[in-house]
């Protein structure tokens, strides 16, 4: 009777999982299949220098009008929407190696908003060292690690690194992880 309870309560979780897991999972695929949409939304803003919308008043400054502007922040932020979806999806070792594009990609959307900048994608590199400072030693410490475990033990590659994922608990458990 009792296994019985058991095997009942692990079949509703293992449903409940199932049904959070396929929610999540079509929100990712809609997210990916909507980018071109989402990359073309800079057609939509008028040539004009002041963009004037019911939620906000947007002068392009810098940039010649208001369309130049959103073309080049979509031009950054399509593909930095696609890299985190790869970061927070992503169950390999190396993933942490993500994190030096996605810094690339703010930096550079952080710059857009910046008026006074004449050329937007320059000395970029100095900003990400930092970044790459941590990220690549630690991806490389890793890396050694596991190819010491090979040499070491029989293990297949696909072993070493289903030993070296990390699998939080959802979406906030995976953002946790870096705080």
């Amino acid at each position: 009777m009792e296994q019985q309870q058991l095997k009942s309560t692990k079949e509703r979780r293992f449903q409940q999982n199932n049904k959070k897991n396929l929610v999540i999972g079509s929100v990712i695929a809609t997210l990916i299949a909507i980018t071109p949409y989402l990359f073309y939304l800079y057609e939509s803003v008028p040539d004009t220098k002041v963009w004037d919308t019911f939620l906000f008043t947007y002068n392009s400054g810098y940039f010649e009008n208001a369309n130049s502007f959103m073309y080049f922040f979509v031009s950054k932020a399509v593909p930095l929407l696609l890299i985190f979806i790869w970061f927070f999806t992503c169950r390999h070792w190396w993933y942490h190696a993500i994190l030096v594009p996605i810094t690339m990609f703010l930096y550079q959307i952080f710059n857009l908003f910046n008026d006074d900048i004449e050329y937007v994608d320059e000395f970029q590199l100095m900003y990400m060292i930092p970044i790459m400072a941590v990220v690549i030693p630690s991806v490389y410490l890793l890396r050694a690690k596991m190819f010491n475990k090979i040499n070491e033990v029989d293990k297949s590659m696909q072993d070493l690194e289903d030993e070296f994922k990390v699998s939080p608990k959802g979406f906030w458990g995976k953002v946790k992880q870096y705080f």
